[in-house]
Order: C-alpha cells, then sequence, then structure tokens
C-alpha cells in the first residue's frame, strides 16, 4: 500500500496544486483546510507524513506541529513545513517546534517528491525500529511470564515428574528439549512400546470401600509403580484411576525399550506381590494385570493453553490396553513382537491368539514369568 500523506493549508489552490503532484506520483491524499481540522485528521487518517503550512489563520502551523509532538502516538510523525517567509528565521522557529524539514513557496516539485521520499523512508526505518520494539516488549512479557511459569514449574516439579522421569522432567524444564532443532514436543512419530497396568477387583473394592480407603490404597499404589516407572526412564501418559499408562523411547530414546519395558514390568508384579499381602490383612483382594505392545505412533503435548499433557496416540497403543484388559491377575501379557524382542531374556509361555476388541484377527500373544 503506498503512503498517505496529509497536505494542510488555508489557501484551496495551494492544496490543489500539492495533491495533484502526491497522487500523480501514486501517493495517497488527504487535505485539511486549517489548523484545527489539521489535527484531527493526523488522529482519524493517521497519515505516514505530514505537508504543513505555516501561516493559517485558526491555529499555525509552529502550534499544529507542537501538537502533533506532543501527542505520545504522533511523535515521531514526520512533519514538512512549507512556508512563504523568510526560510532563515523560520527554520529556527520550525525546529524549536518539531518539524523535520522546511520547503520555500512557491514549492520545486522535484524538492517536494525527494524530501517526501527521503522522510518516508525514516519513517519506514523507525516503523520497523517500533516494530522490533514491540516485539521485543512482547517477547520480554512472554519472558516474565515464562519466569513466574518458570517459579510456578519449580514449585510443582514433583507434579511433573509424576508424568514424566526426572532426567526428562529436567530436560524439559530446563528448555534442553523444546529448544532443540528436532523439538520432540511437537508432534512426531516414533516407534515405542507401551506398558499398561491395572488393578483386578479394584471396582469391586471401590463399592463398598470409603472413598478416603480407595485414595490411600492408590496412592500406595500410584508411589511404588512410580518409583519403578521413574527408574526405568518410562514415560507416564496418564493415570485414569487404577490404570496407568507409560511409554517407552520418547521423548529420550532408549536403546532397548521393549527390554525396559518387559524388565520394569516383571519387577512390578514381584513388588506388587508386597502391596497385596499387606491389603489382604486390611481386607482388601486386589491384584495387577499388565499388557506390553510395540508399533509406531504420533506422539506430541496434547491439550490446550494453560494445561498440557505428553501424550501418544496409535493402534500400538489401543493394543496395549486391550493386552492389559485380557491378563488375569498377576500377568504380563505382551504381544507377538515385543516377545521377540525379550525372548532370549525372558521364561514366558503362550498365552493362544486372543480375540480383542477394536481387532479384526485375534491377537498372538504371550505371559512373560520372570528372568532367565
Amino acid at each position: 500500500m503506498s503512503a498517505k500523506i496529509l497536505v494542510v493549508d488555508d489557501t484551496p489552490m495551494n492544496v490543489k496544486m500539492l495533491a495533484d503532484v502526491l497522487t500523480f506520483k501514486g501517493y495517497q491524499v488527504v487535505t485539511a483546510g486549517g489548523g484545527k481540522e489539521g489535527l484531527a485528521k493526523v488522529e482519524s487518517e493517521q497519515p505516514d507524513i505530514v505537508l504543513l503550512d505555516v501561516m493559517m489563520p485558526d491555529l499555525d502551523g509552529y502550534s499544529v506541529c507542537r501538537a502533533i509532538r506532543a501527542n505520545p502516538a504522533t511523535a515521531i510523525l514526520p512533519v514538512v513545513m512549507v512556508t512563504a517567509l523568510d526560510p532563515t528565521q523560520e527554520r529556527v522557529k520550525g525546529l524549536e517546534a518539531g518539524a523535520d524539514d522546511f520547503l520555500s513557496k512557491p514549492i520545486n516539485q522535484a524538492e517536494l517528491l525527494a524530501r517526501v521520499r527521503s522522510l518516508l523512508r525514516i519513517k519506514e526505518f523507525h516503523d520497523q525500529v517500533q516494530a522490533q520494539a514491540r516485539e521485543l516488549a512482547d517477547w520480554n512479557r512472554r519472558l516474565e511470564q515464562r519466569v513466574a511459569d518458570g517459579v510456578r514449574e519449580i514449585e510443582q516439579m514433583g507434579r511433573l515428574k509424576r508424568f514424566l522421569s526426572p532426567q526428562i522432567a529436567d530436560l524439559i524444564v530446563s528448555g534442553t528439549l523444546s529448544g532443540s532443532a528436532d523439538d520432540p514436543l511437537k508432534s512426531h512419530r516414533r516407534e515405542i512400546t507401551v506398558v499398561f497396568l491395572d488393578l483386578r477387583g479394584f471396582t469391586a473394592f471401590t463399592e463398598t470401600a470409603d472413598p478416603e480407603e480407595v485414595m490411600g490404597v492408590l496412592h500406595e499404589y500410584h508411589n511404588e509403580m512410580g518409583r519403578l516407572i521413574m527408574a526405568h526412564n518410562g514415560t507416564i501418559e496418564h493415570f485414569a484411576g487404577d490404570g496407568i499408562m507409560i511409554f517407552f523411547n520418547d521423548p529420550v530414546v532408549i536403546e532397548h525399550p521393549a527390554r525396559e519395558a518387559v524388565n520394569m514390568a516383571i519387577q512390578m508384579q514381584a513388588d506388587f506381590a508386597g502391596l497385596t499381602q499387606a491389603w489382604k490383612k486390611r481386607g482388601y483382594d486386589l491384584h495387577m494385570g499388565i499388557g506390553i505392545a510395540q508399533g509406531y505412533a504420533t506422539l506430541g503435548t496434547i491439550g490446550f493453553e494453560g494445561r498440557r499433557d505428553y501424550g501418544a496416540i496409535g493402534s500400538v497403543c489401543n493394543l496395549a490396553s486391550r493386552l492389559c484388559g485380557d491378563a488375569k491377575a498377576g500377568q504380563i501379557l505382551v504381544s507377538q513382537k515385543v516377545f521377540g524382542l525379550v525372548e532370549e531374556l525372558v521364561t514366558a509361555e503362550p498365552a493362544g491368539e486372543l480375540s480383542l476388541k477394536g481387532f479384526h484377527k485375534p491377537v498372538p500373544a504371550f505371559n512373560v514369568t520372570g528372568l532367565k
């Protein structure tokens, strides 16, 4: 869009001459027949430059220029004073009023256009500086907000570590992950090992137990399982009551994610046996089933501004969930792919081909019973 020039002069012939010259050169021209109207046009039209006559009956050019400079919104608006008086004397007055340049009447068209182009270049540069300043101010506000958020994040580090291993949480808080060229927090595809676990007998337990008892059991269960998840560098996708979804190999790459996941699951079942014995003394009959699958998924942050989590979406998640749902108390059901990756390390038995919801064909599965 071409620059907009405001011509302020109480002589119609002068206004027409300037407007014709400038319009012919492609500029947008708005006009005012006096100083007061000129100030109103400055506010309403927001011109890029003002050509301002000195001698006007209602408000002279110096007063108009001083008013323009007094307004923070127009303090740097280029103003060219146009005068037929003694240029030397008027130049001093104009500079004191805040004018940027002068033109003597009668107007030399070439000089007029040269001065307009020069001042517009200066204004364009200033506009760029102002835009950068606004951007910098915006970044400063964001930085201040991030600092404030950072304080809250530090205060809530325990919450973040409930979702991620301490190593991953530290990387995210420090910005190491999200600041990299290949930002793992953005949506991406990767092969992961997914682990689902939940409790057997939990629904019946919640129907008879007090809410405080249920929360106490969940706290003990999550605390014990969470300790093992962190120890094996797992990423907690979500808690859903007694259900927990964990995945391996993202956002931090693990050399053998299936082995890490299965080793974690075996330790989980071993440690859970201690919880089971303690709960039995309190009258709670609870056990745990685990399902593990490996495959490609889409990963990244999910949620909305102010509440985001790190999640995975894909059929591998559904498969691990369905295997978990089919697992009996104490079982670790793994997909054929996972079994192939850990076969030399574990003892296992075929669980047959399972008809799982959402899968058209029976799915071969194996029950891992321990480490060799």
